[in-house]
């Protein structure tokens, strides 16, 4: 009798292990010191079933598509009440995986997902994310439409061959890079300075190529430790989703990579970003929430975001919110994080026609090495040609709203330009500190235009141009101690 109580205690335990492991925990202080009221993030939980996909037919290697039998798995699985589906060691070929309710996806050590170059596998979707204002969009090969409790787990990489699908600008390549590419087949477009991998990739079909992992209106979502690289466009997009967290993941993409975002968080509510690496093709951590009028109507904000212990190679800019922030972007913190090569460090984009507010951002301890451009930058007009120029318009639903946002403890070496704000004439950046901030070892210093309600203060830099401080349009601004009332026309501070 003691025997079969131990057999069976030690049955139970191992199955409690298996559901406490499946999930790891959050580090203990994710939550501390965080400057607006947060509800926690609602964890998913799994039943203690798992199956392989092996069990359904799969098979591993050059041969075989996969795609079947991994949706079998899921799908019983899921039939089941939940539990977790395995994808053993190997290298499995498979169109798109449909997550669903309760599953936990699970790779081992070594196991290689890698997404089909045959793109009769996608089926053509009405485009309904905000990315931009293409009609139609290839499925992703990792997407959930209104699930729960779901989860990719383990130490496995998931390839959403990309370069079958992107295009590559000829500018972002050097001469024999370009030559190289050409000499491996694809088509040219008639300006020859856009490759595309094949005929029908320079279509309007092509240019429906999915986000790797989309997920929509899902609830109380886990990535943790898995490697997501090469995706056709955005790599990880949750859209709509509430209790997100993505801890230890990878992303990588490469630098050329057109649209190639590591993480587009869009009008998401309670989200944790921490321990992950980010090698990105555009924007890393971003976050948005829809564009113009489109996501004015939808309204749905992101919001109570906690990006912590990330770290970023490459990308358009370490952390990013906008351009598309239509619908609101609030209580947000970036914290404890370095950007290592990126084109902009942190980076507020938006322009006329957006709308939107975003507001109660908080961006700490960041350290930066070889940004190619600005460390920090605003800039409201993204994608337009009239910055050098501003002329006021009219103040409407499309007017953007930057306000309420605190950037401290930054360290940086490099860069053109240490700081730059370039605010709208009609509405300025308003209400703004910048505190510890040592920015060395750059072109230009603190450039801040169309801005009120500024407070810099213990901020050092010492630019090559020797101008540390140009202020233009501005009122309310505390330099270093000292009060500015009014700067209309451009004029440098010493200090």
């Amino acid at each position: 009798m003691k025997k079969i109580v131990l057999l069976l205690c030690t049955f139970l335990g191992g199955a409690a292990a298996l559901r406490a492991q499946a999930i790891r925990p959050l580090p203990d202080d994710i939550y501390q010191d965080i400057p607006f009221e947060m509800q926690a993030v609602a964890l998913p939980t799994f039943p203690d079933y798992r199956v392989s996909i092996v069990d359904f037919g799969a098979t591993a290697g050059a041969g075989t598509l996969n795609t079947q039998a991994i949706d079998a798995a899921i799908r019983h699985v899921n039939g089941k009440g939940g539990g977790t589906v395995v994808i053993p060691a190997g290298l499995w070929i498979t169109g798109p995986i449909e997550l669903r309710s309760n599953v936990r996806l699970h790779t081992e050590a070594n196991a290689f997902v890698l997404f089909t170059d045959d793109h009769t596998q996608y089926p053509l979707l009405p485009n309904d994310n905000s990315m931009d204002n293409r009609k139609i969009h290839a499925t992703s090969p990792i997407y959930a439409n209104g699930a729960h409790d779901i989860a990719i787990t383990g130490k496995g990489v998931f390839d959403g061959n990309g370069s079958t699908w992107r295009m590559v600008r000829r500018g972002k390549l050097t001469e024999s890079q370009w030559k190289q590419l050409v000499a491996s087949g694809g088509v040219l477009s008639s300006d020859g300075n856009t490759w595309y991998p094949n005929a029908a990739a320079a279509t309007e079909e092509g240019e429906g190529r999915p986000n790797m992992v989309r997920l929509f209106e899902c609830k109380r979502v886990v990535l943790q430790d898995a490697v997501f690289r090469n995706s056709p466009a955005w790599c990880i997009h949750p859209l709509h989703c509430e209790d997100l967290v993505i801890q230890g993941v990878s992303v990588i993409n490469p630098w050329y990579a057109q649209n190639g975002d590591a993480l587009d968080v869009e009008s998401c509510d309670r989200v944790i970003v921490c321990g992950c690496s980010f090698d990105a093709g555009d924007d890393a951590i971003c976050i948005k929430s829809g564009k113009d009028a489109a996501g004015r109507r939808r309204g749905w904000p992101c919001q109570n975001v906690i990006a912590r212990d990330n770290t970023v190679y490459h990308g358009h800019g370490g952390f990013v919110v906008g351009s598309e922030m239509s619908g609101g972007v609030r209580n947000v913190v970036i914290d404890r994080c370095t950007f290592i090569g990126t084109d902009v460090g942190l980076r507020f984009k938006s322009t006329r026609g957006r709308g939107g507010t975003v507001e109660n951002i908080f961006c700490r301890r960041i350290n930066m090495f070889d940004i190619a451009n600005e460390n920090i930058l605003f800039d409201l007009y993204y994608a337009t040609k009239e910055a050098d120029s501003p002329r006021p318009a009219a103040v409407d639903e499309g007017t953007p709203v930057f306000r309420n946002i605190h950037i401290s403890d930054i360290t940086g070496i490099g860069g053109k330009k240490a700081v730059y704000f370039n605010g709208l004439p009609e509405m300025p950046i308003q209400d703004i500190e910048l505190r510890n901030i040592s920015l060395a070892d750059t072109d230009k210093g603190v450039i801040i235009r169309q801005a009120e309600n500024v407070v810099l203060e213990n901020v050092a830099v010492a630019p090559r141009d020797q101008r540390p401080y140009v202020l233009q349009n501005v009122k309310n601004v505390r330099l270093n101690g000292r009060t500015i009332p009014a700067v209309e026309k451009s004029k440098t501070f010493e200090r």
